[in-house]
């Protein structure tokens, strides 16, 4: 016989349990066990006004923006909505059947004001890495780090040829405000650029991965043993920034954590001279970086290599036995013979080189032979060392790691564009997507089912 629902529901009392209706290997069941605010309501306490109307709880707000990061829900409109019909939503919030759901606006009006005013999400950030830390999944042995392209919201309608002149106006947009800040505190921390938006001109103007597009980068700094992401730093989207801030991860991670590495994991655009003796000479750790070396030669000629360095001398030894020096000139007044670049310029003699056998494979288009030395070039020196272990082998594989991360972030995230502008609203995307990846990890790796025979949680 055919079932048919009744027409109505009489029934006058009902009772329901949310904890009843969340199975036990539910994503937010396994989040919710590592989260702490305890530090976040102390650390908030002084933005709040002790008097008046009782506001949003903190702690619901993060909660609700940890949803949207691990459902890949973009629209904070939506992310409410959402909130609103999902049990599970409501159980992680700990909202009852009855309780109320923010507005959207109100919602948004503080994540932009009190949160970022006391960088609260970079304590949530970096209670869930400490709690990474006590949980044993971070040894320590071996950080990488990367970089990756996230496009910025500005449109390619709103581009202008740059430089701009910028004139104030009292209805400029936040991003725009916090780029002229960075101009007047310190006009180096931004480059010139050919391609400005006008709506977020911090981002920085990329072509080489398809049609051009206005970009920021998301830095990551990861422990290898099982890919917690230590730090994350939003920078514009060119090479010298995201170098920089490298060492910005690992200084904040010491700091923080105590914790250095033996060993630093990175491709070769963080293999460049300077980059390579901060982390000789300076942190003292294993560079596991492939050196960036343009000096050697075209097919067929004598490269760099082919000169053998005397450090008794200071000089080169050619391969037809003679000398390349750097001082050859006597100058009146005492000049310094490193150049800008830090490097040091070592020049054969003419002479030399007129009869030498082998100037046709050594500069066939010059009259002497120059070669180019950084005064960084021991700790170069060290790198190339390195990458001749086996170690190294393993450290290649390792660094493919990250951009496992990376790919999480925009397809599994669905995060391949930001929504907020500027960089402060890059920094507050990027380590929400940060701590959902750790939690994440926290929650394969360490999580166990509740007990409820322990009084655990339970809202009804």
């Amino acid at each position: 016989m055919m079932g048919q629902l009744p027409a109505q529901q009489n029934t006058l009392f009902y009772e329901f349990c949310l904890e009843k209706h969340i199975p036990e290997d539910h994503l937010l069941r396994q989040v919710d066990q590592f989260l702490d605010f305890d530090q976040a309501r102390v650390h908030l306490d002084p933005f709040y006004s002790h008097t008046g109307r009782p506001s949003i709880d903190p702690e619901l707000m993060i909660r609700m923006l940890l949803i949207g990061y691990c459902y890949g829900i973009r629209s904070e409109r939506r992310l409410c909505e959402e909130i609103r019909y999902n049990l599970a939503y409501r159980w992680f919030c700990r909202l009852g059947l009855e309780d109320e759901v923010p507005d959207h606006s109100t919602f948004s009006k503080n994540r932009h004001g009190r949160f970022r005013e006391a960088d609260l999400l970079r304590l949530v950030f970096d209670t869930v890495v400490q709690r990474c830390n006590d949980e044993g999944l971070i040894t320590g042995e071996g950080f990488a780090t990367d970089a990756s392209y996230i496009k910025a919201d500005a449109s390619r309608q709103r581009m202008v040829d740059g430089p701009v002149d910028w004139q104030s106006s009292p209805t400029q947009s936040r991003a725009v405000r916090e780029y002229l800040d960075a101009l007047d505190s310190d006009p180096a921390a931004t480059r010139p650029q050919k391609k400005v938006s006008t709506t977020d001109p911090m981002a920085q103007w990329a072509g080489d991965k398809g049609p051009g597009q206005f970009y920021y980068s998301t830095n990551y700094l990861i422990d290898i043993e099982h890919n917690v992401i230590m730090d994350v730093e939003p920078t514009p989207a060119y090479r010298i920034a995201e170098v920089t801030s490298t060492q910005t991860m690992i200084d904040r991670v010491e700091e923080n954590l105590n914790l250095k590495p033996k060993r630093l994991i990175a491709d070769t655009a963080y293999g460049s001279a300077a980059m390579l003796d901060w982390v000789v000479e300076q942190k003292q750790i294993e560079p596991h970086i492939p050196v960036l070396d343009k000096s050697e030669s075209k097919p067929g000629l004598l490269g760099q290599s082919d000169f053998i360095w005397d450090s008794e001398s200071d000089c080169y030894h050619c391969p037809g036995g003679y000398q390349l020096q750097a001082r050859r000139r006597q100058f009146k007044k005492p000049r310094s013979p490193v150049t800008k670049a830090n490097t040091l310029i070592y020049r054969s003699s003419q002479h030399d080189c007129k009869t030498c056998e082998l100037k046709s494979r050594c500069c066939p288009n010059a009259t002497f032979r120059k070669i180019t030395r950084s005064i960084y070039e021991s700790s170069r020196d060290v790198a190339r060392d390195i990458c001749e272990t086996q170690e190294y082998l393993q450290s290649r594989k390792d660094r493919k790691k990250v951009e496992v991360l990376f790919a999480h972030l925009k397809r599994v995230m669905n995060f391949d564009r930001l929504r907020l502008r500027g960089i402060t609203g890059a920094h507050d995307e990027f380590l929400l997507a940060a701590t959902v990846q750790n939690l994440k990890k926290l929650a394969q790796q360490r999580f166990k089912p509740p007990d409820y025979r322990t009084g655990a949680f339970v809202l009804c």
